[in-house]
């Protein structure tokens, strides 16, 4: 493969580097005919994003070198760590650089990349790449029944007003309102918590869908960088989403592009640690196979219920030969906490696999009859 970009090209080139940054540690780069695709996903494959560049974006784009023969594109995975710092100024990239040149080489393993600056600098970079297969999330949106369509300077506002520290946040969605709000844990103390909750008429967006109340709670981090970018090239913005539990799309699309990041959400959206008044929770929908409450003994032989609670995060990616869930993955998930059970809802083809999953969360503690009788007489205990 080999592609040249040439003035702000190379800048928006960066800036998809940049925001696939805030994703994960690798970078797939997946050359094909409807362009370049990059890619990424983090360690907890709950978020997903990629940028899909168009022969139209650059310059130059040739599928194969002259030199090779071969009937399939090259799919290969590099280092974040060794991309990123390649288009690290670009405030000056634009300025500094007239050209930039990528070429993968199948023969050497490497990408390289040639920058072409003023006064007849060249900058060569050659970066090792490990072969595997294209990294893909199946994720349909003509499924959801929200969509919200707005510019990304509306939503880059919203965002601004949460501090970088501020790991998730709820968007709640009524034919009548829109609103967004930070979210808390209920370990964390409120005397040092801001509260933030900002509302929107349906009026203020280019295209506004709602056909079911929801009430989302997905991270803020990766999300950053894709409005980052689209707020830099006057985009706007598309989010098609549903329940709680099930995954939130962003998307940018122009006609020489187009951007997507997939994040997944939390499956229980009651947030009532994160409102200071009570305010009425939607139903909230829980996985399939999932029993609503848990019947335990306490240490005094009286039974107690226990809600579930559990993040729902995008699975692994499985490659075609190997099994759904091996052994080994059923019996950690059988010991692993309710927030971190990963249900299956991007990254695999059939979307109803019940066997592949284990079918009820484990109980973390319960409360016994002393523990209840010295919390009633003020007595605190640390938060698990």
């Amino acid at each position: 493969m080999n592609c040249t970009l040439e003035g702000l090209s190379v800048k928006a080139f960066g800036r998809a580097i940049h925001a696939l940054a805030r994703i994960g540690d690798d970078l797939w780069l997946d050359p094909t005919d409807k362009g370049l695709a990059l890619r990424s996903v983090n360690s907890a494959h709950s978020a997903y994003a990629c940028f899909l560049f168009s022969p139209l974006f650059f310059q130059h784009f040739s599928l194969n070198a002259p030199s090779q023969q071969c009937s399939g594109s090259i799919k290969c995975k590099l280092l974040m760590k060794s991309v990123l710092p390649l288009f690290r100024c670009l405030t000056s990239i634009d300025r500094s650089v007239e050209r930039c040149q990528i070429s993968i080489s199948d023969s050497s393993d490497r990408v390289i990349f040639q920058f072409l600056c003023r006064h007849g600098i060249t900058k060569t970079h050659s970066v090792r790449f490990q072969e595997c297969e294209a990294l893909q999330a199946v994720f349909s949106s003509q499924q959801c029944p929200n969509v919200l369509k707005s510019p990304a300077r509306l939503l880059g506002d919203m965002v601004m007003h949460f501090p970088l520290s501020q790991e998730e946040i709820t968007l709640s969605t009524t034919p009548l309102r829109v609103s967004l709000r930070n979210y808390n844990e209920g370990g964390n103390d409120r005397l040092k918590m801001v509260y933030t909750n900002m509302a929107l008429h349906p009026d203020e967006f280019d295209f506004f869908q709602v056909r079911d109340d929801s009430d989302i709670t997905f991270c803020l981090k990766e999300l950053r960088g894709l409005l980052s970018f689209a707020e830099s090239h006057c985009l706007p913005v598309t989010l098609h989403f549903g329940a709680a539990g099930k995954p939130v799309c962003f998307s940018v699309e122009d006609v020489v592009l187009e951007a997507t990041v997939i994040l997944a959400t939390l499956i229980n959206s009651d947030n009532r640690n994160s409102q200071p008044t009570e305010t009425p929770a939607p139903t909230t929908p829980r996985c399939d196979g999932v029993d609503d409450t848990v019947t335990i003994p306490s240490s005094q032989g009286s039974p107690m219920n226990q809600g579930c609670e559990a993040m729902q995060l995008l699975p692994h990616i499985y490659n075609a030969n190997d099994p759904c869930v091996s052994d080994e993955a059923d019996a950690s998930a059988a010991t692993t906490p309710a927030s971190s059970v990963i249900c299956s809802l991007l990254f695999r083809a059939s979307e109803q696999n019940d066997d592949c999953f284990p079918t009820k969360l484990p109980v973390l503690a319960s409360y016994s009859d002393d523990d209840e009788d010295m919390e009633e007489n003020g007595v605190e205990f640390p938060s698990l």
